[in-house]
């Protein structure tokens, strides 16, 4: 719901109080699995340029990049912005904010695996993690001041967008 409609979505996540190893285990780990899984499909638009030792470097990057950046962005939003860690309740939150965020950049990720071509148009809907944002720091996070709310929108989107990618890239790079 979160991502069809966001207002919505996230009144209801926080109507609905849970724990962030809850979320972790029944809807991030999940993805991340499906999201491993998907980066085999290459190998069936061409299976001469994709043996299976490359399929199995490209899925353990896949599921790396986006679990590597769920403790990064966490620990950086919470360094950037104190007050959304200083109760284990605003932790929770904060936590189950980035968790929601990152499911929707890997269902994107999932599409784009699923996809063959090397550059798809579901990179335009990574703009969309700023509405997501946007909604989620009003509605879910309780964010109200105009001036923090853009900056916060600006760094996190930024940084749930950003950090995959550079750490697929990172590994990318280290594992040719």
């Amino acid at each position: 719901m979160v991502i069809t409609s966001p207002k919505l979505g996230w009144e209801g996540v926080n109507e609905s109080v849970t724990a962030t190893a809850r979320v972790l285990s029944s809807g991030f780990y999940p993805v991340l699995a499906i999201l491993a899984i998907a980066s085999f499909v290459p190998y069936i638009y061409t299976p001469t340029d994709w043996p299976l030792s490359k399929l199995l470097i490209h899925a353990i990057i896949e599921f790396t990049s986006f679990f590597a950046s769920y403790f990064l962005i966490s620990y950086l939003l919470g360094g950037f912005y104190p007050r959304l860690v200083k109760t284990p309740s605003a932790t929770t939150r904060l936590n189950n904010f980035i968790i929601y965020n990152l499911i929707y950049l890997a269902l994107l990720e999932i599409c784009n695996n699923l996809l063959d071509n090397a550059f798809s148009p579901l990179y335009f809907m990574l703009l969309y993690v700023c509405v997501l944002v946007n909604k989620g720091a009003i509605h879910y996070l309780g964010m109200s001041n105009d001036k923090k709310l853009t900056k916060f929108v600006l760094v996190a989107s930024a940084l749930l967008i950003l950090l995959p990618i550079i750490i697929r890239y990172l590994l990318g790079f280290m594992m040719s």
